[in-house]
């Protein structure tokens, strides 16, 4: 599995997946992502230490991901993503966390106290029915200034029956008026009952996709790769 990488198109920055004690909340309808997981946190630890050792601090930005959020990485990891920060100057640490961790956001950016900390949620889309009743994200919360209270970035998940070209806009739009960037991902199958419906993805590729493309605010994720998304687009 790729665990490292370098992206070079729109937000230059590098990329590490690494592997905690696994997604508390583990109840998102669409996502196996959280089978990359390990109970043992020296042997996460081990792990993590050695994807770390390959980043060098060149576009003084990292994103650092796992299967669920950044509060189930072990305390040794997150202290030697601290001290790899602060020895190679790198500015700008992105990481994940699902809606119900936003209470411990403030300590973790005093944690990394010296480095800009920026919070991606995985919120899918605004779209309430959708979102818990099909997705089963866990946000109980309907207002968008309310959700993104604590969070500087966002996911969105496209693809899925029942979105349309109107909604995706709607989505990305809000996105980007409640959040500094977002990420679009598109559905790809798996081993979850959520499918992708290639009616919804070839509305997006064909009519929505062109708009946003070349918009710096805006990732875009179409295929499978190992870090259980897509490949990042220009």
């Amino acid at each position: 599995m790729e665990r490292y990488a370098k992206i070079t198109e729109k937000r230059k920055r590098e990329i590490v997946l690494l592997r905690g004690r696994g997604c508390a909340y583990k109840k998102c309808a669409f996502c196996d992502y959280h089978l990359d997981m390990c109970r043992d946190d020296a042997e996460n630890f081990n792990l993590n230490r050695s994807v770390l050792s390959n980043v060098d601090g060149k576009y003084g930005e990292l994103e650092v991901i796992n299967s669920g959020s950044v509060f189930e990485l072990d305390s040794e990891t997150l202290a030697l993503i601290r001290k790899i920060c602060r020895e190679k100057h790198i500015s700008t640490v992105h990481f994940e966390a699902h809606y119900m961790y936003g209470d411990k956001i403030q300590e973790l950016r005093e944690f990394f106290c010296g480095a800009q900390i920026k919070m991606k949620l995985g919120l899918e889309t605004f779209d309430y029915a959708l979102r818990e009743g099909v997705l089963k994200k866990g946000i109980d919360e309907i207002e968008p200034d309310i959700i993104a209270k604590n969070f500087d970035e966002a996911n969105f998940l496209f693809g899925i029956k029942g979105q349309t070209r109107d909604t995706m806009l709607y989505d990305i739009e809000s996105g980007l008026s409640y959040f500094e960037r977002i990420c679009v991902n598109i559905m790809c199958k798996n081993s979850t009952g959520i499918l992708p419906d290639s009616s919804v993805i070839s509305e997006f590729i064909n009519f929505v996709y062109p708009i946003y493309r070349e918009n710096e605010r805006v990732d875009i994720l179409i295929n499978n790769n190992d870090f259980g998304v897509g490949d990042i687009t220009k």
